[in-house]
């Protein structure tokens, strides 16, 4: 493993036995791209925390992950429509993504029902897809992150953003979110995913500016009929917003750790 200041270049892709990359590495990316760790973005940010049947989350979740439960019976699912326009030092073109996480805690947790409130928790990224290759060989060869490469348009009107996801031609979801009103602030959190059959953890670090309106019924998910669709019909996504939020600022990515 590197240490910070080591900034030897890593072999990109994701195949079996490859070293996770580490902080202060400059990792090339089967695209020609090279990024360095942590990788600093800035990017638009919309979103929803919603309830979900616990069950169908935990059959979701890899071994080591548990929900966070919000009820006995109900979890916690985000989703983020999210706009990049700046990643790294314009290490690639600006690219758009929609991602739906579900939020975890590394098993056993101490505490079955996590405050959403304390932030206690992060979120295993499910579905991500994106508008460019290269953004997908990003999440992939870096972090092991689901990302496909998919259709994606924003659409603003009158303090709301509409976001819609078409993949394989076929229409995977509408997400439509009024935008609160911000104010400055930063928030560390936590996401999860699974690289070479390994569960590994990287830090999101997000500052800029943060509106949250809580439990809100002014928002719209319409699933559409890709496979996709189907797994968000399958949660059972409630029909009011835990909260709804935008987000605008810079956005840092540190380097993927194992989890023991």
């Amino acid at each position: 493993m590197a240490s910070q200041t080591d900034t030897r270049n890593r072999p990109s892709g994701t195949g079996s036995g490859q070293e996770t990359a580490a902080t202060g590495d400059t990792v090339p990316l089967s695209t020609g791209q090279t990024v360095t760790l942590p990788l600093e973005t800035t990017a638009t940010v919309t979103g929803l925390v919603l309830s979900a049947d616990s069950d169908a989350v935990a059959a979701r979740l890899p071994d080591g992950l548990e929900p966070v439960r919000v009820t006995p019976d109900r979890a916690a699912v985000t989703v983020m429509a999210i706009e990049y326009h700046r990643i790294g030092d314009d290490a690639m073109r600006p690219y758009d993504e929609l991602a739906v996480m579900l939020a975890a805690t590394p098993r056993p947790s101490p505490r079955p029902l996590v405050p959403l409130a304390t932030g206690e928790y992060g979120g295993y990224v499910h579905s991500l897809p994106v508008t460019t290759e290269p953004a997908r060989a990003l999440g992939d060869e870096v972090w092991g992150l689901p990302k496909t490469v998919a259709r994606i348009s924003h659409h603003d009107e009158a303090g709301r953003r509409t976001t819609s996801v078409v993949e394989d031609g076929d229409h995977v979801v509408t997400v439509d979110i009024a935008r609160p009103r911000t104010w400055p602030a930063n928030h560390e959190t936590t996401s999860y995913a699974v690289r070479d059959d390994r569960l590994e953890q990287l830090s999101v670090d997000m500052d800029g500016r943060f509106g949250v309106r809580p439990l809100s019924s002014d928002f719209e998910v319409m699933s559409g009929y890709h496979d996709r669709s189907a797994t968000l019909r399958d949660l059972n996504l409630g029909d009011r917003a835990i909260a709804q939020f935008v987000f605008e600022g810079a956005v840092t990515y540190g380097a993927g750790q194992p989890m023991v």
